[in-house]
């Protein structure tokens, strides 16, 4: 008979301590896997949010603060910047020469649910969903913005029309024809703006624009307290100011903004993929430029720097704690085999008188402690992912992340060989103790 089959057989013998003690390691081993596949479905999000463009043009602060507030939503928007800024890039600008796309965001206000959920709300334009990639496939493909049946990007040309993010939309209830009013300011506590017009909703993408409500930024301009001041000397009059910035939508077609009243928090810009010294030459211009109302931040490298300061040490610390449970695992195997070996005694001892070596003794012991881990290994990576499987369509809805639950991280491959070994040496001490049973004390009854 196998070693195998012995160690089962024992097993079977001592059903209800085999099955605590493999139940303590499938537990342990499903706790590292849910670790390292949310570790990973947050590094991806955090990748596919700062993807589809090479620079966030934005106001002078932390780069920090501009990554977070225009690709996060986070934190307070800086300082808007001039217009004119925007402007290098399209239409024979400055920087038009080099770019192949600039998508202005404007933010600065929000949007409250009667429960107290809040989203921000941000002004830009069609190219937002209609140009841009948010993130790329495994292959390198772009991945583009998709709608939700029935929607549709929001037109240039109208003004007040408003597109949602999937988990804005799950959260607030809002569909395809619904009107909203947005709240000026972030904090939920300002005045209501005019009402904007829900066109599409957009399918989940697992970034942060999930989580908010896009309308169209020509009339974003056109809400009060949007409108800039006009210089001293301008031709635009006092009651041109307030018309324009009043918010009031008098007829079914406004007229925009005039552009020296205009401000963006930032500008998304893609460089032109044929010309290799494109990124360089914006970054260089804006930064070292004599215009220093604006700085260029490259979002890839500043969402790698968040990543190693912040989820790194994250996740290795939530490792430490997992490996420590699959120690302890590990340890109730070695502690329920050794305490059995008084029970087993005789069952050693007949296999010794049997003809059975000393090492063949030893080896069914360890034979078992590998038995119970891997098949603890193997439950806990079932339940695991059983359990991302279950959440998935929760986390979706209420995150917009899609956990791709049946997906295993290139880690998980070390966990069954790093079970075995493990198994063999928390079983080692029993085997020795099986190896040296005295057979003639034994089966003579001795003490």
């Amino acid at each position: 008979m196998s070693y195998w089959k012995i160690a089962w057989r024992n097993m079977q013998e001592r059903a209800l301590a085999s099955s605590l003690t493999g139940l303590s390691m499938a537990l342990g081993v499903a706790l590292m896997v849910l670790v390292l596949v949310i570790h990973q479905v947050f590094v991806n999000q955090l990748s596919n949010d700062a993807q589809g463009y090479n620079f966030i043009i934005g106001g002078s602060g932390s780069p920090y603060e501009v990554v977070l507030t225009t690709v996060f939503h986070v934190g307070k928007p800086l300082y808007p910047i001039p217009y004119r800024v925007y402007k290098k890039f399209i239409d024979g600008g400055e920087f038009a020469q080099y770019t192949d796309l600039a998508v202005p965001v404007c933010l600065g206000d929000s949007y409250s649910t009667e429960d107290g959920q809040q989203f921000r709300v941000v002004g830009t334009t069609p190219d937002m969903f209609g140009k841009l990639a948010y993130g790329a496939e495994k292959d390198g493909t772009e991945k583009f913005y998709r709608f939700k049946k029935g929607g549709r990007n929001f037109k240039s040309e109208n003004f007040f029309e408003a597109v949602l993010g999937s988990v804005a939309a799950n959260r607030t209830g809002l569909t395809v024809g619904d009107k909203f009013r947005p709240t000026h300011g972030i904090s939920g506590q300002g005045d209501k703006h005019d009402e904007f017009t829900v066109v599409g909703i957009l399918e989940p993408t697992g970034t942060s624009n999930d989580r908010a409500l896009f309308i169209n930024i020509e009339g974003f301009y056109l809400l009060a307290g949007h409108a800039r001041a006009p210089k001293a000397g301008s031709s635009l009059t006092a009651e041109a100011v307030d018309a324009s910035g009043s918010g009031s939508e008098t007829h079914d077609h406004p007229a925009p903004l005039p552009e020296e009243q205009r401000e963006v928090t930032s500008v998304l810009v893609r460089c032109k993929a044929d010309q290799l010294m494109a990124p360089m030459a914006v970054e260089m211009g804006v930064n070292k430029g004599e215009d220093r109302s604006a700085q260029a931040v490259a979002p890839v490298n500043v969402v790698e720097r968040l990543k190693e300061s912040f989820l790194a040490p994250m996740r290795l610390v939530l490792l430490v704690l997992t490996v420590m449970i699959v120690v302890v695992a590990g340890i109730s195997i070695l502690v329920s085999i050794y305490n059995s070996m008084s029970e087993r005694s005789h069952d050693i001892a007949v296999m010794r008188a049997l003809g059975a070596s000393r090492k063949a003794v030893m080896g069914v012991i360890l034979t078992e402690s590998i038995l119970l881990s891997l098949l603890g290994g193997i439950a806990g990576l079932l339940l695991g992912h059983g359990v991302l499987a279950a959440a998935s369509p929760v986390v979706e809805f209420y995150t917009g992340i899609t956990v791709h639950a049946w997906e295993f991280t290139w880690q998980e491959l070390f966990l069954v060989p790093g079970l075995v070994a493990f198994a063999a040496l928390v079983g080692f001490l029993p085997a020795v103790s099986a190896y040296r049973t005295d057979v003639a004390k034994t089966l003579g009854g001795a003490r």
